[in-house]
């Protein structure tokens, strides 16, 4: 008796966990109005380790003074984006050739920062990031990446983040 009332439901969860995903749609991922509030901890650690991830996001990363990289990263900076090779020199160079643009204040990033966590010597960063929806050619979807880095002695000595191998780029013949 107990089995006929139990097989429903496992075939009703189990039709469901195959189902969901199809009439569901995601909820968009939406960044913060004022990304640098999260950059501070009340941890006097913790807060220094999250001012030098913001740098980076922001100067480097958002506005492209890689000129400033020396202040940010190691000399070593352990790189674990496939796409780019370890050590402040190849790092700046990689980055390097964008064109700066001016800092932007705590409300105007583009980069759309959703949380930022410290722990020990790690500082996580998530942000929204759009992309084409291969169902629906024209439209986009938002998903979360990651930026995971260790900051030693003041500055970023290794980083992660969710990086594939870039295609060939098709304009660039040998």
């Amino acid at each position: 008796m107990v089995r006929m009332k139990l097989r429903p439901t496992v075939l009703c969860l189990t039709l469901t966990s195959f189902v969901s995903p199809a009439l569901f749609a995601q909820e968009p991922v939406v960044g913060v109005s004022d990304p640098e509030s999260l950059f501070h901890n009340k941890d006097k650690k913790l807060d220094a380790n999250m001012q030098v991830v913001m740098h980076i996001m922001r100067d480097l990363l958002e506005a492209n003074h890689w000129q400033d990289a020396p202040k940010y990263l190691t000399a070593a900076y352990h790189q674990h984006n496939p796409n780019v090779a370890s050590g402040l020199e190849p790092v700046m160079k990689f980055f390097g050739a964008r064109t700066p643009s001016p800092i932007p204040d705590k409300n105007s990033w583009k980069t759309k920062v959703v949380a930022v966590t410290a722990a020990g010597d790690y500082v996580t960063v998530a942000i929204a990031r759009e992309y084409p929806d291969p169902r629906n050619p024209g439209k986009t979807y938002t998903s979360t990446w990651f930026d995971m880095w260790r900051i030693m002695d003041g500055k970023a000595d290794e980083h992660w983040d969710g990086a594939t191998i870039a295609a060939p780029n098709p304009n660039n013949k040998k």
